[in-house]
């Protein structure tokens, strides 16, 4: 099997600093891990905060740590390091090698999206960010890992685009309409799409910093030369 992955995100609106981080981090049995945060507020205040987090997320997956352990070292981490007054939103998605399962760890008020050719789920139960509260824990959802899969999550700038124009929020539908529709095979295409529906909704000025992230599963590549190729553009 072939793992894609693909990251799309925007600054709020006028704003030089992303609240939100991403990065992709390599795990030691084999496979890899995406991790996205959305630290609280907006600007550097919010980028330091996110940064933080996954950065030591990374470090902690690098290490060999389980993800809701991550989790939740993430979470004491942050708690202690902030006086349990800065909340970040954290989701790690993994494809994990060693257990042939992906991996989903959940601390965002956004969900995880996961469709396979025999259905689709909307993991979007209620749980607390990191960071404030003292015994918070990750919600782990766990799916043995199989191609065709899709796994996509995003930021708070994503569902609530829109609202400062015309006072509505993005239409879910559209969002699942678009991952629906497009192979695992086409993520870049997927994210992308969907953070250009969220600027539509925006006119293209963010009301707020947006990131999108996905993965997908896909048949065995069959070149004899295996390459881990990662492509990214940053405009400033």
């Amino acid at each position: 099997m072939e793992i894609k992955t693909a990251i799309a995100k925007t600054t709020r609106y006028a704003m030089e600093f992303n609240g939100d981080t991403c990065d992709i981090a390599e795990r030691p049995q084999g496979g890899i891990s995406l991790i996205l945060a959305d630290g609280q507020g907006h600007g550097l205040p919010a980028h330091h905060t996110s940064g933080l987090v996954v950065n030591r997320a990374v470090s902690l997956i690098s290490d060999g740590t389980r993800d809701g352990a991550v989790a939740r070292a993430v979470h004491d981490y942050l708690y202690a390091a902030k006086d349990k007054k800065v909340s970040c939103t954290l989701t790690v998605i993994s494809a994990d090698m060693d257990t042939e399962t992906v991996v989903m760890s959940r601390n965002s008020n956004c969900p995880v999206i996961v469709k396979t050719d025999d259905y689709t789920c909307v993991y979007d139960e209620n749980v607390n960010p990191i960071g404030v509260h003292h015994h918070t824990k990750p919600l782990i959802y766990e799916l043995p890992l199989s191609p065709g899969m899709v796994i996509v999550s995003y930021t708070d700038g994503i569902s609530s685009a829109g609202r400062k124009v015309n006072s509505q929020k993005a239409d879910f539908k559209k969002i699942m309409d678009i991952i629906k529709n497009n192979p695992p095979e086409d993520v870049s295409f997927i994210v992308n799409s969907i953070m250009d529906y969220a600027l539509q909704l925006d006119n293209n000025k963010a009301g707020d910093d947006m990131t999108v992230i996905a993965m997908g599963i896909c048949e065995k590549d069959s070149t004899p030369v295996k390459i881990h190729r990662v492509t990214a553009s940053f405009p400033f």
